[in-house]
């Protein structure tokens, strides 16, 4: 039988924003307590997006939070606390995202995820989310020494699972991302909710519940 050259064949997950609700915030809140500005102040002049994204990319976090206290010594706790309730930054699945998952998994949709997080921490969203165990591979950033949204995470990701980018999906919540996946050929879909990412499914031709 002939085959549509664009079909859809692999359908690729980021997992913070879109199946997983990570926030540094969920744990802030706790030490911070009724004192939004200065966690805001914490998170973007001491353990800020830059910083964390260097775990992300391999860095490791005895490394980090040394770095971090030597340059805000008065921070220490709340540097300490990163890493070491790091779990608390989890909130919990995104049920109508995971609910998407396991509808493509049924349909026997090829699922891999492609996410920048830090190999040392990844392990504890594997023993909490069962629903990983949908995703035939895991493409994490910190294990790589590479992350999105650079091309060479993405011809790894190609290349590791023999996708035709044409036929491939990929999903994330951050647009810069999303042109990374494109630039390279294969169908981006920027997240902003379920019901938006189901449609969006559809209209590329996957069979999804209305």
């Amino acid at each position: 039988m002939h085959q549509d050259l664009n079909e859809i064949e692999a359908v690729v997950f980021d997992l913070g924003g879109v199946l997983v609700d990570w926030n540094p915030r969920h744990l802030y809140r706790k030490i911070f307590v009724n004192d939004e500005a200065a966690m805001e102040a914490f998170l973007k002049d001491v353990c800020n997006t830059a910083w964390n994204e260097r775990q992300d990319r391999g860095r490791a976090w005895v490394d980090a939070i040394s770095e971090a206290i030597a340059n805000h010594p008065a921070h220490e706790p709340h540097i300490r606390a990163y890493r070491d309730r790091w779990d608390e930054m989890l909130s919990g699945a995104l049920d109508d995202t995971v609910e998407i998952l396991e509808e493509l998994h049924t349909a026997g949709v090829r699922l891999i995820a492609l996410t920048n997080w830090s190999a040392e921490t990844f392990h504890i969203a594997e023993q909490r989310f069962e629903f990983l165990n949908r995703f035939e591979g895991v493409v994490v950033s910190g294990k790589e020494g590479l992350m999105k949204p650079e091309p060479e995470i993405f011809q790894l990701l190609i290349r590791r699972y023999g996708l035709s980018p044409s036929r491939t999906v990929f999903i994330d919540d951050v647009q810069k991302n999303v042109d990374a996946a494109a630039a390279l050929g294969l169908r981006g879909i920027r997240f902003t909710d379920a019901p938006q990412l189901r449609e969006a499914l559809i209209a590329l031709g996957l069979s999804m519940r209305l």
